[in-house]
Parts: C-alpha cells; sequence; structure tokens
C-alpha cells in the first residue's frame, strides 16, 4: 500500500488521486460525498486532508486482494485478466474493443448492452473486473451496481464506472460506493489501462 509522508498534513487534488489510482473527477466525486475530508483555498482549489486518504487507502487495502494480477494456468500459458463492459453505446464498445485488443498484458474481454444483459453474461462468467455505464435502457449502472453489491456472491467484484453524469446528478440518484473509481466521457483509455495495471485482482480462476 503506498504511504503518504507524515510530514504532508494535506494533498492536491491530483496528489490525493495518483496515491489512490482514480481520476481527479473520482476524487471531486469523493469530496463531494465526504468520503474524503477538504477544504478549498482562496484561489478556489481543493486540498484534501491527509489522515482521509490514508485511512481510505487502508479500506481499499483490505478489500483488494493480496494475489498478483498475472496468474499461470497448470501448463504453464498466462491467464489473461478477463474483463465484461457494460455500455449502450454501440460506437463506443466498438472502440474499447479495438483498443483492449492491443493491451498488455493481455486481456478477454466481453460486451453488454444494459444491466440486464451484463448480469446475464455475468452469471455464464465471473469477470474479474467489471467496467460500466450509468445511464443506460432496462436496467442501468446504478441498479446494477446495487443488485452486484448486494448479493454475497457477487458483491467483491471490482468495478469501474464510465459515465457523462455529473458528479452531483450521480449524488442526486444515490451516489455509488466509495470504492469504485469514476471516469468521465469521453473515456481516456490510457488512464483506464494505467489504472487496471496498478491494481491487484481476486481472480476467478477461470482460463
Amino acid at each position: 500500500m503506498k504511504e503518504i509522508p507524515s510530514d504532508t498534513d494535506y494533498l492536491s487534488t491530483r496528489e490525493a488521486a495518483d496515491l489512490l489510482g482514480v481520476a481527479l473527477r473520482t476524487v471531486q466525486l469523493w469530496v463531494e460525498a465526504g468520503t474524503l475530508r477538504a477544504w478549498k483555498t482562496a484561489g478556489g482549489h481543493r486540498r484534501i486532508e491527509r489522515d482521509s486518504v490514508q485511512a481510505l487507502l487502508q479500506q481499499r487495502s483490505g478489500v483488494l486482494a493480496a494475489s498478483t494480477d498475472l496468474q499461470i494456468n497448470e501448463v504453464g500459458k498466462l491467464v489473461p485478466l478477463h474483463i465484461l463492459v457494460v455500455e449502450d453505446d454501440e460506437n463506443l464498445r466498438r472502440l474499447m474493443e479495438l483498443t483492449m485488443e492491443g493491451w498488455e498484458p493481455p486481456v478477454t474481454f466481453e460486451m453488454a448492452g444494459n444491466g440486464f444483459e451484463g448480469l446475464i453474461k455475468l452469471g455464464r462468467r465471473r469477470p474479474d473486473l467489471l467496467i460500466t455505464d450509468l445511464n443506460m435502457p432496462g436496467m442501468d449502472g446504478f441498479r446494477l451496481i446495487r443488485h452486484l453489491r448486494e448479493d454475497p456472491q457477487y458483491r467483491d467484484i471490482q468495478i469501474v464506472v464510465m459515465s457523462a453524469l455529473r458528479p452531483a446528478d450521480i449524488q442526486d440518484r444515490g451516489g455509488l460506493p466509495p470504492d469504485i473509481p469514476v471516469f468521465g466521457k469521453p473515456i481516456q483509455m490510457a488512464e483506464l489501462h494505467r489504472l487496471i495495471q496498478g491494481r491487484q485482482f481476486a481472480r476467478n480462476g477461470s482460463s
């Protein structure tokens, strides 16, 4: 787990985002939700309390598995990370497919157009990571996440949200668990890739 220098009482939004491995927007959302304690300078810049960032790091380290990202199966073959993307925009799904096909280490992935379709695919094969939109027809991302977090079988699945909603709009619709990073749209795939590379995953054991 990353350590914050003890002589640093306050962090900038960028410093907090780098330490937590999330987007700037996610840190801003957590500040507005009260998950991270912060204040604003006269110039309008956020200063986030060191202790609240350290507390969130400790909380997240307890959720993340202690295993490594890469697994080798019984015949010595690399088991790729399996990702399920739930997104109703067909063009964005295609863009993500084309981008993730070139990722190293390699990943496998499936696409779903809404929460219901995502649950069906998740039931057939449990992903190591779920990436979901929030605004979708049928079952939206809010309902999908609530359903998974209420189910003991799936509540530990790691989730990343991508959404065009403002932080205030997300809060108005019930908010999100504090451990879920939020990426704005248009999503920056390089930033998402860096986040995934920097995380550890409780692997599902499928090959």
